[in-house]
C-alpha cells in the first residue's frame, strides 16, 4: 500500500512541476490553485509514506517520478528538446528507482 501511495505522491509532484509551467504562462487563480493542490497532496502523501518507508528510498522515488514524468510531460506537450542523451539519463533515473524498490 505504501509503494502505490509513493507513487501517487510522486504523480502529484510531477503535476505540481507542470502546474508550474502553466502558471508561469497563464497568469491566473485556477493556475495557482491547482499547483498549490498538487504539491500540497504530494506533500501529504509523502508525509504518510516516510513513516513507513525509509526517508532516503522514499525520497529517491518521489523525486524520480517526478523527474521524469515531467520532463517527459515537457517533451511532449510543451515542446522541450528530445534527443538520445536526455532519454537516455531518464532511463537511467528510471532503473534506478526500479531498483530502490527491489531492496526495500
Amino acid at each position: 500500500m505504501e509503494w502505490g501511495l509513493l507513487i501517487l505522491a510522486g504523480i502529484f509532484e510531477m503535476l505540481g512541476v507542470i502546474m508550474i509551467n502553466y502558471l508561469h504562462e497563464k497568469r491566473n487563480i485556477s493556475s495557482l490553485l491547482l499547483l498549490l493542490i498538487s504539491f500540497g497532496a504530494s506533500f501529504f502523501l509523502l508525509a504518510i509514506v516516510m513513516e513507513v518507508l525509509p526517508m532516503g528510498v522514499t525520497y529517491a522515488v518521489w523525486t524520480g517520478i517526478g523527474v521524469v514524468g515531467s520532463t517527459l510531460c515537457n517533451i511532449l506537450f510543451f515542446g522541450e528538446s528530445m534527443n538520445w542523451q536526455r532519454l537516455s539519463f531518464i532511463m537511467l533515473i528510471l532503473f534506478t528507482v526500479i531498483g530502490l524498490k527491489f531492496t526495500v
